[in-house]
This record gives structure tokens, sequence and C-alpha cells, in this order.
């Protein structure tokens, strides 16, 4: 589990909070032949995000119709939550099929400014 303060504190060590960088989901599942290893199957952008205070969740969704969020997009709306919404979990809207995905990890991808969310489906 993720929450939003592990989200800004990986913003400012892995990229400097960096403005240019995308901000994506990046999709794996569970390799057939090993269960412990994931394998790569996808990625998409991100475009919005909403702060659920009933669920205390922070929901980012991927819409492709709408233009990607970039990590200046985030960084000031999320540092200015107050302390106990920081400690919201983050999850991802992928689609109906996976609603409520929760977040493994992060990662970064420096040649292409890109920041992802990675999504174990």
């Amino acid at each position: 589990m993720r929450v939003v303060i592990d989200l800004i504190e990986d913003l400012r060590e892995a990229i400097s909070n960096q403005e240019d960088f995308r901000v994506m989901a990046m999709l794996l599942r569970e390799d057939s032949q090993n269960k412990e290893r994931l394998e790569y199957v996808g990625e998409a952008h991100l475009s919005s995000f909403d702060i659920d205070r009933d669920k205390k969740q922070t929901l980012f969704s991927i819409d492709s119709s709408k233009p990607n969020l970039n990590v200046v997009d985030i960084v000031a709306p999320l540092l200015i939550l107050p302390m106990a919404d920081m400690m919201y979990e983050i999850r991802v809207y992928v689609n109906e099929q996976y609603p409520d995905m929760e977040i493994v990890g992060f990662a970064k991808n420096e040649d292409e400014k890109k920041y992802f969310f990675m999504l174990k489906i």
C-alpha cells in the first residue's frame, strides 16, 4: 500500500520534482512461469485525480481522451493537503474491470521523462 506522503517523497528523491515528467501507470502481471516475478503488460497515462475523504483515498484515473498529468499538475495540490490526508492510500482507476487498483511501487524513465505508478493486475 502506498500513501500520498510516499508519493511526495519519491517524487522529490527520484526525479527532484521535475515538472516535465509525465505521470503514467505501468501495468504488470504475474509471470506464468514464476509467480514471484512480474512482467510488463503495458502503460497508460494518468489524466486526473480526486481525493475521497470518505474512503480516505486519493484516486488517480486513466482516460485517454483527456490530457496527460505532469508532475507539476500533482505536486502543488498534494503538498497543501492536511497531514491526515497525506496518509490516504493512493489507488488507480484503470477501467470498469479494474476500478480500484493498488499501487505496488514507483518507477521512472529519465530518457522519456515518465514517472510510473506500478500496478499489479
